[in-house]
Formats: C-alpha cells, sequence, structure tokens
C-alpha cells in the first residue's frame, strides 16, 4: 500500500467523517487490499474483500463519497478485517 491509500485509509476512519474522499481513491485502496472489484448494474460496484462481500454505488455527478457511503465503507472494512 503506498502512502496515498493509507492517507484514504485514515481518511475513511476519521472523525468526524468526511465527505471529501474521492470514490476513486477507495476504489485504489480496495485493489490495494486484494479486493476482488467487479462491475454491477448502473452504478453499483460490487466488491469481495477477506471473505466480505458489499455493494457499493458510485457516486454522480459528484466525483466525492457522501458521509453515509463513507461510513458503510468503514464498515465494511471492519468487517473484512482492515483498520488503520
Amino acid at each position: 500500500m503506498n502512502s496515498k491509500q493509507r492517507k484514504t485509509l485514515q481518511d475513511i476512519f476519521s472523525e468526524p467523517v468526511s465527505s471529501a474522499i474521492p470514490w476513486r481513491d477507495i476504489e485504489n485502496l480496495f485493489f490495494a487490499l486484494g479486493a476482488v472489484v467487479k462491475e454491477g448494474a448502473g452504478s453499483r460496484v460490487n466488491i469481495l474483500l477477506n471473505g466480505r462481500a458489499a455493494v457499493f454505488h458510485r457516486p454522480h455527478p459528484q466525483k466525492e463519497t457522501n458521509r453515509g457511503a463513507v461510513k458503510s465503507v468503514r464498515r465494511f472494512l471492519t468487517e473484512a478485517g482492515i483498520k488503520p
């Protein structure tokens, strides 16, 4: 994991929850952690990491992820055994 991906992981777990994390950075973090990322229907993205599966929606038209989605990503990473 490079420094940008470590910073993204820190941002996901920071308080208060950030709404300024670009979705592209979160996807890059998933790849760095060894997740399988598959395209779903529409803006859906299927993620499989450490035996855990989740479906997220890419934000559009903006590129930043909203607070609710960041909380969902945090919960998913925690369940998959990933912490900063």
